[in-house]
């Protein structure tokens, strides 16, 4: 084997890992994001932090895989603490440190610091945990180098993200057998502060390039087309899930989304666009309701005897309906709320149309794997089609590349 062949092999042997320990933060407080500020408050107010332990699924993944397919374990280089090197070595992975942070919390600064130490380090793909804001500081460090997303962050409308911690560790041992080509992916991010006024200003800031797998988000989000069809669409859908479904004595928890704001309407309340709100009896109950606060509504009405429905839509182009953008629907509140039967769907028909599947991760694998199934999405008055909703939780050994 040449020189060349022999540092193309390690380069693709050695994997950089980089964290963004505050991704997600802010999801369940709704603060529609955690960059800046926002990760900052959310610690202040004791969240919970999301990435580490959906990183430690990814590498705990990664490890099975490696052992169950015989494939010679990866050069691991990564920032020392919970930026990677904490994760990795509760995986059992042994890491290389090739930055430390200054101090905490950590900044985008040591997310570039990070995997530009990566690939002078002979890095060929590097992997990290967070959301668009993470994707951004990613790609622009790393320029031409081989980027993939495990998915973390509130919101994450860039294609570089593989569907779940257990598919971005399928993915990557397929990448360390030779086994992938690469493809073009959108980095996407949005304006965090008009989001929290209730705009959608999505913008692109690059294209990366990423492993080709079945398993990566197939698309950026897509905003729904602005049409007189497709809003009349939208009313026809709200019109008949409210004479349907609408019923006494129910609590509604009404995602994120124009066709749930439809149904809202209908039902003669006033929802926030972006937000999770509450309805009871034509009532809104809560506006912009943040994942504890919800909870506590839900287990007061449950309590009580009452039935809870959680109305949600999918996000155009992945085909996500828990665990993007509404992570103050927790994986407790779906248990409280009633499981699988408390869910609805709702979508316009060109937007299932366009959907290859529909998808959860609300990071409960357990839960995940409860949701699996086919269910009803209302589509149009009087029409209802049955779709297949998927959870990516157990990577396989063999998946087609």
């Amino acid at each position: 084997m040449d020189s060349g062949a022999t540092a193309a092999k390690r380069r693709r042997r050695s994997l950089c890992l980089v964290v963004n320990p505050l991704a997600g933060i802010g999801g369940p407080l709704a603060l529609k994001g955690s960059d800046g500020a926002a990760g900052v408050e959310a610690l202040r107010r004791g969240a919970r932090l999301v990435s580490p332990e959906r990183a430690v699924r990814f590498l705990a993944a990664l490890a099975s895989l490696i052992r169950e397919r015989r494939v010679e374990p990866p050069l691991l280089l990564t920032a020392e603490g919970l930026m990677g090197a904490e994760e990795a070595r509760r995986a059992g992975f042994n890491p290389i440190v090739v930055h430390r942070p200054a101090g905490w919390p950590t900044r985008p600064e040591d997310t570039r610091a990070t995997v530009e130490g990566c690939l002078a380090s002979g890095a060929g793909l590097v992997v990290f945990v967070g959301g668009d804001g993470t994707a951004r500081d990613v790609a622009a460090a790393a320029g031409d180098a081989p980027i993939l997303g495990v998915p973390a962050g509130v919101k994450m409308y860039s294609s570089v993200f593989a569907v779940s911690p257990e598919a971005a560790a399928e993915i990557v041992a397929d990448w360390l057998e030779g086994r992938l080509g690469l493809c073009e992916g959108e980095v996407m991010d949005i304006d965090e502060e008009a989001f929290r006024r209730g705009e959608l200003r999505v913008r692109l800031y690059a294209l990366a390039r990423t492993p080709c797998h079945p398993l990566l988000v197939g698309a950026s989000k897509q905003p729904s087309p602005g049409t007189a069809a497709e809003e009349e669409n939208r009313r026809a859908v709200a019109r008949y899930f409210v004479e349907r479904y609408v019923r006494p004595c129910t609590l509604y928890i009404l995602g994120p989304g124009s066709t749930v704001a439809a149904v809202a309407e209908e039902m003669g309340v006033e929802k926030t666009l972006l937000g999770v709100d509450v309805a009871h009896d034509g009532r809104l109950l809560a506006r912009d309701v943040d994942e504890e606060a919800l909870y506590r509504l839900v287990r007061s009405h449950r309590s009580r005897g009452g039935r809870v429905a959680i109305v949600v839509s999918p996000i155009g182009g992945q085909g996500f309906v828990l665990g993007r953008g509404n992570q103050q629907i927790s994986p407790r509140v779906i248990r409280e709320a009633g499981g699988r039967g408390s869910l609805f769907i709702v979508a316009t028909r060109s937007k299932m149309q366009r959907l290859r599947r529909l998808l959860v991760d609300t990071g409960d694998p357990e839960l995940d794997r409860e949701l699996e199934g086919y269910v009803r999405v209302v589509v149009d008055y009087g029409e209802e089609v049955l779709a297949p909703l998927e959870a990516y939780t157990r990577p396989h050994t063999r998946r087609a590349g």
